[in-house]
């Protein structure tokens, strides 16, 4: 007779990705799906880490995951403890690297982070954040270790902790509403879509409004005719959109100065517009200059969000 032990499934990813909002995804449809499953959360860094205060993973019973909370070479471990966390149906604090018990887990960047592990309850409230995200409102979930609560918080925010509780805050997907000559919009278009940015095109004559550019879009404009440009350009400075670009060089970027002060913009406004569009100056082939302006929009995007975490002051936990 033989007798077969059943073994513990080996965690395993079910797919890459570092985008909070496909991490939620997976997490919501996880518990749907009838798998238990627990988010985790980096609430503390020490030194040196990959990845920024607020990163996550979602870890399922089956050993399925997603996320990232450091450079990829410890979330198979953290996925083992999120499993026995779920297996007894109790949160947990995981501490790794620096000021951790685990000394054969070495962080590559030499310092230490703490990891919330949550048995999630359901997907309600995960669900909620997600809803709000689709129509692209910011939400922040908080999160109480001693008391294994998660609740939302409509508004936006910075993650860190506020007191006795670690406050993850969610942006919309950033989106980049593009519009000027066609071999220029499709390039940018097929980089912004490879680096995770939601394209809009607009079609020729198309100008949106002021409000369909939140403070998650950016606007590049990539016109050879300062006459085409003009109306979306103007609606674009009315608007909260976080970065405003626009194709040529200094010269075609000083008349269109000179008509937009004749539509009487003020020079303040006028500042907001990056002209050059890019990151480098003189990009001679559209993929180069889709290159440019995508980084370029990613670089404004981290600078304001590096700006807001510095400028907002959160308890130590």
């Amino acid at each position: 007779m033989t007798i077969r032990i059943a073994a513990d499934p080996e965690p395993r990813a079910a797919f890459l990705s570092d985008d909070a909002i496909e991490i939620l995804s997976f997490a919501a449809q996880s518990l749907e799906e009838g798998q238990p499953t627990a988010l985790i959360t980096l609430v503390d860094i020490r030194g040196g880490a990959a990845r920024a205060l607020g990163a996550q993973m979602a870890v399922r019973s089956d050993g399925l995951y997603c996320g990232f909370v450091s450079g990829g070479c410890t979330e198979a471990a953290v996925a083992a403890d999120a499993m026995t966390a779920l297996n007894k149906g109790m949160d947990r604090l995981l501490r790794l690297g620096e000021g951790s018990p685990f000394f054969d887990i070495v962080l590559p960047c030499g310092g230490g982070i703490t990891l919330a592990i949550h048995v999630l309850a359901d997907a309600a409230v995960l669900r909620q954040a997600l809803a709000a995200l689709d129509r692209r409102k910011p939400v922040c979930l908080r999160y109480n270790p001693g008391k294994r609560s998660l609740t939302l918080r409509m508004g936006g925010g910075a993650s860190g902790w506020d007191g006795e509780w670690f406050v993850r805050a969610y942006r919309a997907k950033p989106r980049i509403v593009v519009a000027g000559a066609p071999l220029e919009v499709g390039a940018v278009a097929c980089v912004a879509v490879a680096a995770g940015y939601e394209i809009v095109e607009l079609e020729r004559g198309q100008v949106p409004t002021p409000s369909e550019l939140d403070a998650d879009t950016a606007v590049a404009l990539l016109f050879h005719d300062l006459d085409r440009e003009l109306p979306v350009l103007t609606t674009a400075l009315m608007s909260d959109a976080f970065y405003v670009g626009a194709l040529g060089s200094r010269r075609t970027h000083a008349k269109r100065c000179e008509a937009l002060r004749a539509c009487g913009q003020a020079r303040s406004v006028l500042d907001r517009i990056k002209a050059p569009i890019g990151l480098f100056d003189k990009a001679r082939d559209a993929r180069a200059l889709a290159v440019s302006v995508v980084a370029d929009i990613a670089h404004a995007r981290t600078r304001l969000e590096t700006a807001f975490n510095q400028s907002s002051h959160h308890l130590s936990p």
